[in-house]
């Protein structure tokens, strides 16, 4: 089975964008620097996030049937264009990588604190590489299983904290304090970066589309009920622990499940929440993988699978390079965030600006 003869319908890939928007990011308390102010950086960040989605739209349906690293190579040339996609293959891959460190790092805090991370670390990798192997139709049924157990798990686990007497929404108090300045600097381009400008994925995986389109009416209402829901969960935890509090922990959303206490009944649910967050850390590093590995394919002749145990390997490698988990937290944050909006933003508005000048150029000349 060939790239070009996989289809993924638009179903399929509204929930993909869900699971994948939700990954990990309720791992942390994303825009602490705003402190009670910080789902409002997130509201922010979430509608400019929104504009790259439409930006990221509306370059897919400029070559429906190309995924972006062909797309690159078609506009710039072959030699540029394949240096454009190798730099995703390493950003996709870097991407992965991360993921499969917080999986094995969240592992070791939690669940397996005994087992060397590097056996969760080569499990996780080697059933991700065994779905990538196996094609995007393989992975992208799994949203469709996945989806209901996440909303619903989300959905249950939000009212035990609303029932539980823990939430303070007076702690949200006050808003704009400081004004709308720190609030846009935690949002920029942090939180743009991270999880949202991190849609530039689908720009790989539209071209799979069934229906050979891209609908932009599912694709939104998808991007803004997983918007709105961040957006929830950070005023939820400031709600319950103070942005202090949420700032100092590395889970802040652990944490305050651990506070729940029910009856007796509904206590101890770390294990839970530790399941959902195991299946985000899942599916977004499968995801980053399968693109490495389709960007790969689309820039050579090689068969799609042969690149699967090589970019594999490529991420297990790297997720060892960083020392700890302070120094993996570190280089995300204050590197990582800062380089990624040139994949997600820059090259983008330049691909698309290249198309718009080349439309109009042909529309001059008089061709179609």
């Amino acid at each position: 089975m060939t790239m070009n003869t996989v289809r993924i319908s638009t179903n399929q890939i509204a929930y993909m964008i869900i699971l994948f928007e939700i990954g990990s990011t309720p791992l942390f308390f994303l825009g602490s620097k705003a402190k009670q102010d910080a789902w409002l950086a997130m509201a922010f960040a979430a509608v400019f996030g929104l504009l790259l989605l439409q930006l990221f739209i509306a370059i897919q349906r400029k070559e429906p049937g190309l995924n972006l690293t062909q797309m690159l190579v078609l506009h710039y040339g072959r030699t540029i264009g394949t240096i454009l996609g190798l730099l995703y293959v390493l950003y996709f891959s870097y991407e992965s990588m991360r993921n499969v460190r917080d999986f094995g790092e969240f592992m070791s805090m939690s669940l397996l604190t005994r087992t060397p991370m590097i056996v969760t670390m080569m499990t996780v990798l080697i059933i991700g590489a065994y779905g990538v192997y196996k094609g995007i139709e393989v992975i992208f049924r799994i949203s469709e299983i996945l989806l209901p157990l996440v909303v619903l798990s989300y959905a249950f686990l939000l009212f035990l904290l609303l029932v539980a007497n823990i939430v303070h929404f007076e702690k949200l108090a006050p808003i704009m304090e400081n004004g709308p300045l720190p609030i846009l600097k935690a949002a920029f381009p942090d939180i743009v970066s991270f999880p949202f400008g991190q849609t530039v994925v689908f720009l790989m995986l539209w071209s799979s589309n069934s229906e050979q389109t891209v609908p932009l009416k599912p694709y939104t209402a998808a991007y803004a009920a997983v918007a709105l829901f961040l957006i929830f969960m950070n005023a939820i935890i400031i709600a319950i622990l103070g942005s202090s509090l949420a700032a100092m922990s590395s889970l802040p959303f652990l944490q305050a499940v651990q506070l729940i206490s029910i009856a007796r009944v509904f206590e101890r649910l770390d294990v839970f929440v530790s399941l959902l967050i195991y299946i985000g850390l899942f599916m977004k590093m499968i995801l980053f993988y399968l693109c490495a590995v389709i960007s790969l394919a689309s820039m050579t002749s090689i068969a799609y699978q042969r690149w699967v145990w090589p970019v594999g390997l490529l991420i297990l490698i790297a997720a060892f390079l960083e020392p700890n988990y302070t120094y993996h937290i570190s280089i995300g944050f204050h590197v990582s965030l800062k380089l990624f909006p040139i994949f997600q933003i820059l090259i983008p508005v330049i691909l698309y600006a290249t198309m718009m000048f080349k439309k109009r150029r042909r529309l001059a000349s008089g061709l179609p």
